[in-house]
């Protein structure tokens, strides 16, 4: 074991999601989120990737804090592991591959390493409480920005057949990579995001952050059927109204409100 290892932590002012996944592109290290904060370590300096996550940060307008600290190795790996708990959600069970299964409810393994979206963040959390209330046997689903795949997996164990895509290559291997953990079975994947399809779905998710959203508004549109639902997530509170605004013509059925955090829940009328 080596006698040091680098921990560098990052505070972005907000778009934790995006940040954490930037990290997980640039680098194959594990990632931990804690409360607003994403930390890598790694026995390797990681010069590289702080500055690699300013100049994504100053691209984005987003301000960040950063700590990077050289520190005595104490075993991380396992601390990180003991870092990551399991959560309910509905009837849902997320948890790691080293924690033991619930019976009573329906297991979904995340390796939080892989990608993001492990059921802790308030949209995560949120959207699998709408498939839990609103995705039933034999219905058509499609997720789009699919990240870790946590979603869909939720939905196909619902009996749901989904199609998933991710504009990152990187997120839709993991993706399938986590559905292979799960014994769950995609119907098609794709690198790209809704515009790639023609089909039209019973329910479409995206959880995105806000300005994508609205600017991929028509193609997530033109995939819900008539009498579909469409299922939106990413949105903090100051991009509420905007979001609302494009989707007037769709019906509100639920709204979820999480912290500072949105998922609407919208028919097709």
């Amino acid at each position: 074991m080596d006698k040091f290892y680098y921990e560098l932590t990052v505070t972005p002012k907000n778009s934790l999601e995006i940040f954490s996944d930037f990290l997980l592109e640039i680098t194959q290290n594990a990632l931990e989120e804690k409360e607003d904060s994403l930390i890598v370590r790694s026995t390797e300096p990681l010069d590289d990737i702080l500055w690699a996550t300013e100049q994504f940060s100053n691209k984005l307008n987003i301000q960040i804090t950063s700590n990077l600290e050289k520190k005595k190795n104490e075993d991380w790996i396992s601390k990180y592991k003991n870092s990551i708990q399991p959560i309910e959600v509905g009837s849902f069970y997320i948890r790691p591959q080293w924690e033991s299964a619930k019976e009573n409810l329906t297991n979904i393994i995340i390796n939080p390493a892989l990608a993001f979206g492990s059921g802790h963040h308030e949209t995560t959390y949120s959207c699998l409480q709408a498939i839990d209330n609103y995705v039933t046997p034999n219905i058509k689903l499609l997720d789009v920005g699919c990240g870790s795949g946590i979603l869909s997996i939720a939905a196909e164990k619902k009996g749901a057949i989904v199609d998933i895509c991710d504009t990152d290559d990187v997120a839709t291997q993991s993706a399938k990579d986590n559905f292979t953990l799960n014994n769950s079975t995609i119907n098609a994947s794709w690198t790209g995001s809704a515009n790639k399809t023609k089909n039209e779905y019973d329910i479409v998710i995206a959880n995105i952050i806000a300005d994508v959203i609205i600017i991929i508004e028509k193609e997530l549109k033109h995939r819900v059927k008539s009498g579909g639902i469409l299922i939106l997530s990413g949105i903090i509170d100051k991009y509420f109204d905007k979001v609302i605004e494009k989707f007037k013509d769709f019906e509100k059925i639920e709204i979820i409100k999480k912290d500072e955090w949105y998922t609407l829940v919208l028919r097709k009328a």
